[in-house]
């Protein structure tokens, strides 16, 4: 059973965390803050509980958070075997994670960058092991998506890559190879849409219902491009987008300016309450 961090305590994090517990791994959630663990763990509870009428397998949440264990800082990952990484699509924060998780882990320690957008790359260029950094793009709701997409950097190495697959076997994950390019496959061709999305409410050719309804009823989504920027986090949207536009240098990619007034006014989606929609608590 290998020990597993996870860096992130956020709607990413505690996904991940869920998921390795139930492939039986023992699982280490790392976050700056105790109250945030907190949060994680009723989250991963109740979402351990849910997860027969969502669809998957019938879980004992005990069981579960029984394979969790939780702390404050990287320190106490200096055994881990894999770390997964899965802080804000903001460079700067995941520069100093990684900087602070190469100084923590062994050098054996394979390093997963969970992200949407940033190359992986120039993620392992912040450490002094390049070779053990791998990106692996999972979806949220991770315990419900089966497919991932994973994205080795210029150095990452063969063993690192199938320590990696061999990790994503055990989770239930199939995965798309995927070369390092900003925004992978998915999110370079996702956030065009919802950032096009937004502009459409935002000059007011219409409301994010409509929006959602004309992709949902015309063309058979289970989810509209608003609903998933609530689901993804509003703000985890404007990163991303704001990672294109500066890796690319096109206008294609410019944010559009209500996403980042919502972000500035905390309307982040359903993590918050409330962002192109409300959600009871």
């Amino acid at each position: 059973m290998a020990m597993i961090g996870v860096v992130g305590a956020g709607v990413m994090g505690v996904g991940v965390a869920q998921n390795l517990a139930q492939g039986g791994h023992e699982v280490v959630l790392v976050d700056r803050d105790e109250a945030v663990l907190a949060e994680a763990r009723t989250a991963i509870a109740r979402n351990s509980r849910m997860s027969r009428l969502m669809g998957g397998p019938a879980l004992d949440a005990d069981t579960i958070l029984a394979a969790i264990s939780t702390a404050v800082g990287v320190s106490s990952l200096a055994k881990a075997d894999i770390v997964i990484e899965n802080v804000t699509e903001n460079w700067d924060v995941k520069r100093a994670v990684h900087a602070e998780l190469d100084e923590a882990c062994s050098p054996d320690t394979v390093l997963v960058a969970n992200t949407s957008a940033i190359p992986i790359t120039r993620i392992a260029s912040v450490g002094a092991h390049p070779e053990r950094v791998v990106g692996v793009h999972f979806m949220n709701p991770v315990p419900a998506k089966p497919v991932v997409e994973l994205i080795p950097g210029v150095h990452t190495s063969e063993q690192t890559l199938e320590r990696t697959r061999e990790l994503l076997r055990s989770m239930g994950k199939r995965w798309v190879d995927v070369k390092d390019a900003s925004g992978f496959v998915s999110n370079r061709v996702l956030m065009l849409t919802v950032n096009e999305a937004a502009f459409l409410v935002h000059e007011g050719v219409a409301t994010a219902e409509a929006v959602d309804e004309v992709f949902r009823g015309c063309f058979g989504h289970p989810m509209g491009p608003l609903e998933t920027a609530d689901l993804i986090g509003v703000d985890t949207i404007l990163y991303s987008v704001e990672v294109l536009y500066e890796a690319y240098a096109d206008s294609k990619y410019r944010p559009c300016p209500l996403l980042k007034q919502m972000t500035d006014a905390g309307l982040h989606g359903r993590k918050t309450g409330r962002g192109f929609y409300t959600y009871e608590s």
